[in-house]
């Protein structure tokens, strides 16, 4: 038996099919007629158009589930083991959590104590940090001396300084992260020297947002966590739910 939707799907595609094909040309009388049906039907049963958007938006979400798990996968080097990522936690812990950041986002600054719990309760965490520096120029200069420290510091010594750019108020730029690197015991000469290496800090930024777009992240802060892209500062408790069901079915919510 026909549902509603099922009805109207099959009178459109016929309509559809008669106006088009070559050999059953209708005149405009006919098209008229048929369009008068297809009116008359909707009208008699307006219940069909919203089991049609439901449908539409299965479907629509069922197609963006299909994108976002191809991006994972194709982009899988480069959210979890570029060299232009920062790794805290275990290095070598049974789940990975992903977070784009900017350091002048207020939602990433109060989410920074959400991942200091999050390293304290779960010894078995790995937590990669990818700078996504969208929010204005002064963002780009503090990422670009966060990869300089990267690249010369130990993790630990990195999350000390990420830790406390977070936490510093008021609008970030290079003098701040400077004086933060500094402050935490950062080679000034080498700091600069990394930082001269305008090239690496290009390609760091092309891939955080090539890797950003391609899972439709617009904002910070932005989650990466098995099959899903979790949006925004959900919270501690949200985040440990989603990393138990993880461990136990590999998905951020089992069924």
């Amino acid at each position: 038996m026909l549902t509603p939707f099922r009805s109207l799907m099959l009178g459109t595609a016929l309509a559809a099919g008669l106006a088009t094909a070559p050999a059953l040309a209708l005149d405009a009388k006919q098209k008229g007629e048929i369009e008068t049906l297809i009116r008359e039907y909707l009208v008699k049963n307006p219940e069909v158009i919203q089991e049609a958007l439901i449908e539409l938006d299965r479907r629509q979400r069922e197609a963006d589930l299909a994108a976002r798990q191809k991006v994972l996968k194709d982009e899988a080097p480069a959210l979890y083991s570029s060299k232009f990522n920062a790794v805290v936690g275990n290095p070598d812990g049974d789940v990975t959590l992903v977070e784009f950041f900017d350091y002048n986002c207020g939602f990433c600054k109060r989410a920074v104590g959400d991942l200091e719990k999050l390293m304290k309760e779960d010894p078995k965490l790995k937590i990669v940090l990818k700078d996504l520096p969208i929010l204005s120029p002064g963002s780009r200069e503090a990422a670009a001396v966060a990869l300089a420290v990267k690249a010369i510091a130990k993790p630990d010594k990195f999350w000390e300084f990420h830790t406390k750019l977070m936490t510093k108020t008021g609008a970030i730029a290079k003098a701040q992260a400077m004086e933060v690197a500094l402050a935490v015991g950062i080679d000034k000469g080498r700091l600069e020297e990394e930082m001269g290496k305008l090239d690496l800090v290009k390609q760091a930024f092309d891939e955080s947002r090539r890797v950003s777009d391609g899972l439709a992240v617009t904002g910070t802060p932005a989650y990466v966590l098995a099959d899903e892209v979790v949006v925004g500062a959900v919270g501690v408790e949200q985040l440990k739910a989603r990393i138990a069901n993880v461990r136990r079915c590999g998905k951020n919510v089992c069924g």
